[in-house]
């Protein structure tokens, strides 16, 4: 089977200065997250590839049009209702906002930061698989190094993991992207795609506007703007002969298929 390649954007409002005590209004977070995915519009509209867009259904709120237009190319799941607040009520509430927007069933689940929930809150709001799974070891986030590299069934729903390096669990997500030599970056995305069949990367829209001004970590920042979406479509360019870049629902339904699920 061709090796699977899953590329991921969390596409949500910029609330990641907050974290940080740098005050940024609700309207900025918006503005600078469509100003964002505008920036890589291009490319998730004129690349040959298959992309997962996990969206927040309040930033789809604001921009109905875009996320219906995005739809008609890759797969919108959800990344909850707001980045920075959290009910059980959301789960279901942002699954059937975005469905609305759309006008397609949306499955699939992202908790921002990776947080965990309950897996019966997941089920029950309806989602047929989940990608909050990172498998590694993110100082003041989580300690998953105990998780599966690879997708696996727990209460009969379907987690997807970020990938990670096949040693050392080294994590391949957005900030190893823009602070790895790119060619050690990439050989270890390529490693892992060869040994576990499948890769699954994830970044941010607002991550290829300028972010500099709003008081983050400079190792949250590095290479922005023209130079990280450069290397963003390098790395697409350089993943092609290795794999084929498919959603997360339908890499999940492909594994349904072959496991007789």
């Amino acid at each position: 089977m061709i090796p699977k390649i899953l590329l991921s954007f969390d596409v949500e409002e910029f609330d990641m200065p907050l974290e940080y005590g740098y005050s940024i209004s609700p309207e900025q977070q918006m503005q600078v997250g469509k100003l964002g995915l505008d920036k890589i519009m291009p490319t998730l509209l004129e690349a040959n590839i298959q992309a997962t867009l996990f969206t927040t259904a309040n930033f789809a709120n604001q921009y109905p049009e875009t996320i219906k237009q995005l739809s008609l190319k890759h797969e919108i799941a959800s990344h909850t209702f707001y980045h920075s607040s959290y009910t059980t009520a959301d789960l279901r509430r942002s699954r059937e906002r975005l469905s609305e927007i759309i006008e397609k069933e949306v499955v699939g689940l992202r908790m921002p930061r990776m947080k965990q929930v309950p897996v019966a809150d997941i089920i029950n709001a309806g989602y047929g698989y989940d990608a909050s799974i990172h498998p590694t070891w993110i100082p003041g986030r989580y300690n998953n190094l105990h998780l599966p590299r690879n997708p696996y069934l727990e209460e009969g729903l379907c987690r997807v993991p970020a990938s990670v390096s096949t040693f050392c669990r080294i994590p391949l997500f957005w900030l190893s992207f823009k602070n790895f030599p790119y060619s050690l970056y990439l050989n270890l995305a390529i490693h892992s795609l060869k040994k576990e069949g499948f890769l699954s990367l994830y970044f941010h829209p607002w991550e290829f506007v300028d972010i500099q001004s709003f008081g983050l970590p400079k190792y949250t920042i590095k290479g922005g703007q023209s130079v990280l979406f450069e290397r963003l479509n390098q790395l697409i360019s350089d993943l092609k002969p290795h794999g084929e870049f498919i959603s997360h629902q339908e890499f999940v339904s492909i594994r349904s298929k072959h496991s007789g699920g």
